[in-house]
Parts: structure tokens; C-alpha cells; sequence
């Protein structure tokens, strides 16, 4: 059961589920609010003569018991038929402007509280990050980059890996770990088509260099970690990266060894299509059966793409494994 409703925020709620023959929902995991592309009928058969649509009205979408979406009109446009096409995003999209920040021991967790705090957004559950970040500056850069940044330096410092994503109209961190679900999708159930690549070609690298500027000393100190069978196999590929002034050999060597870890393997994704499931959004690990390519594992969703055409609910999800 889908329900479409639409408030003005002047007090007037409209229902305009049965005025919309088509709907888009998109989602992807990092650097992106989620989107709903729908198309809505005008001057419809029993519409109300007060029934109005603008920009910055609020669009609520549940399905099947689930909270899909909770947004805002951005983008209106029609022509002389009798359709209307709107574009609306999740509070995320606030964050897509420019600013300066500063922190010094502090988790990704307060950093994405505090400038959501700052911007005036409601936050829901914000997982404990545990890693302080010793220093960020943050100048001129828009305000999700930085809470994205915040999350990747407590990803390469070894603890672990979180998303931040609007959860129906409420901005929330959460561990990655504990996003699986229960919906196998393959041979046998939703799939009717993949796409699958292998790539070293964006993303991996089987050689670590690290720099620090010793000021005290007056040198350059480099820490350097290389895995010298896959350099035989694919060639050198180096991931380089100056360490902050703050942190010790140790630290750095800790770093060393995480980012080997993330960086030196084969990158592989799917693409698949296939029926709606609307609980997949991108964030999620979702089990894939493929017999062809000999899967029967759990894959991260790094996008999704849900379309809702009449009585016909597809979806297509872009994953990675991790």
C-alpha cells in the first residue's frame, strides 16, 4: 500500500497518492541527499480547488508500512498537458553549501551533531564513532564533505564503518554492520538481469606511502608499507597521503596497515535489476545469489534506484563488496 502525502506548511495536508502515475526514488550512500522524481496529474477528476504545490512543501512517502521518504520540493515544472513534475530531497540537501569548520579531538559522531545543529536540522540516532579525529580543518568546503570526511578518517583509523543518511526527515549515523537485510536477491527471487566488473582500475592500490614534516628534526619522515605480489601482478599503483602534524610512527603505521587493507584488492560491482523490494536503500548489505558467477554473499548497496510505474514496482541497485 503506498501513500503520497503532500503538506503545503500552511496547515493544508493533501493525499495526492491517487494523482501520481509515476515516482522515482534514489538513493546513494555517500556525498548525496536521497531524491523523489514523481509526475502528479492536474486538474484531476474530484480535485480540490484549494489543491496547490510549491516549492519548500513537504512530500511524505510510506509504502507497505515503511517510511520511504520525508522531503522537500525543490524543482516544480509543467507544460500545457495535464502533468506535473516535481523533484524533492531529504534534509541532506541543506548541506550542500559552504562554510568553515574546525575541530580538534572530536568524533565524526559531534562533528555531524554539531553542523547539523548548527544548520538547524533535526537529527535522530547518532551512532558513537569512538575514534576522535585529532585535528579537521575545514575551509570553504561544503558541509557534507566534512561530515563525509569525518566518517572516512574513522573507516581508515580502524573503527569502522558508518553512513550518514536522513532516516524519514531525521539525520542519522549508523554502523554499516547493522544495516543487513534479510532479502536475498538472485537467481531465484527479484533478479531478472546483473551486470558484473572486477576493476583495478579506480580505488585500489598495493602500495601505502605516508609523509610527515618533522619540523623539530627539519626533515621529511616517509612510511611506506607495498605488497610486492600484487605490484608483480598489476603493477605499482600508490595511494600517497600527508599525515597530520599531530600523530605518532605508531599512529601512522596503524594507518599504514588500514588503508592496505581497504585499498589493495580487486574492486568488483553488480548492477542488478529487479523487482521492487522499497526496504532496499543504499547503505544496506543485502544477500546476492548468483550461481553464475558463484555468489552467495552479502553486498553493500551503493545506490538504488526505485521506480513505481502504475501497478509495476523495479528497482535497480548498484553494489560493491566489502
Amino acid at each position: 500500500m503506498l501513500e503520497i502525502i503532500l503538506d503545503n506548511r500552511n496547515g493544508k495536508l493533501w493525499n495526492i497518492t491517487s494523482i501520481v502515475p509515476s515516482m522515482t526514488y534514489k538513493t546513494k550512500r555517500i556525498g548525496s541527499p536521497s531524491s523523489l522524481d514523481l509526475t502528479l496529474l492536474k486538474g484531476a477528476l474530484f480535485q480540490h480547488r484549494d489543491f496547490t504545490v510549491n516549492n519548500g512543501d513537504v512530500i511524505r512517502v510510506r509504502m507497505d508500512n515503511v517510511n520511504v521518504f520525508y522531503g522537500y520540493v525543490f524543482e516544480k515544472s509543467f507544460g500545457r498537458d495535464e502533468s506535473v513534475s516535481l523533484k524533492a530531497y531529504d534534509q541532506v540537501r541543506y548541506l550542500l553549501i559552504n562554510d568553515h569548520y574546525s575541530f580538534t579531538n572530536e568524533t565524526a559522531g559531534n562533528i555531524i551533531k554539531k553542523i547539523a545543529d548548527d544548520c538547524g536540522l533535526k537529527t535522530g540516532k547518532i551512532a558513537d564513532t569512538v575514534y576522535k579525529i585529532p585535528t579537521m580543518l575545514e575551509d570553504n568546503k561544503k558541509l557534507l564533505d566534512t561530515m563525509c570526511k569525518a566518517l572516512d578518517l574513522t573507516l581508515i583509523n580502524g573503527h569502522g564503518n558508518f553512513m550518514l543518511f536522513d532516516d524519514y526527515g531525521e539525520l542519522t549515523v549508523r554502523k554499516l554492520d547493522d544495516m543487513k537485510l534479510d532479502t536475498v536477491i538472485g537467481d531465484w527471487s527479484l533478479m531478472y538481469d546483473f551486470d558484473y566488473k572486477s576493476s583495478i582500475d579506480s580505488d585500489t592500490f598495493n602500495r601505502v606511502k605516508i609523509v610527515k614534516d618533522n619540523k623539530e628534526a627539519g626533515k621529511r619522515e616517509v612510511y611506506i608499507v607495498q605488497d610486492s605480489a600484487n605490484i608483480a601482478r598489476w603493477g605499482r599503483l600508490q595511494y600517497y597521503q600527508k599525515a597530520d602534524d599531530n600523530m605518532n610512527s605508531a599512529q601512522i603505521n596503524e594507518q599504514l596497515d588500514q588503508l592496505m587493507k581497504l585499498k589493495n584488492r580487486e574492486q568488483r560491482s553488480l548492477s542488478i535489476e529487479a523487482l521492487g523490494d522499497i526496504r532496499v536503500r543504499a547503505g544496506c548489505y543485502v544477500p546476492i545469489v548468483i550461481e553464475e558467477l558463484q555468489l552467495k554473499e552479502y553486498f553493500l548497496v551503493e545506490e538504488c534506484t526505485h521506480k513505481l510505474d502504475a501497478d509495476t514496482h523495479t528497482m535497480n541497485l548498484e553494489l560493491r563488496v566489502i
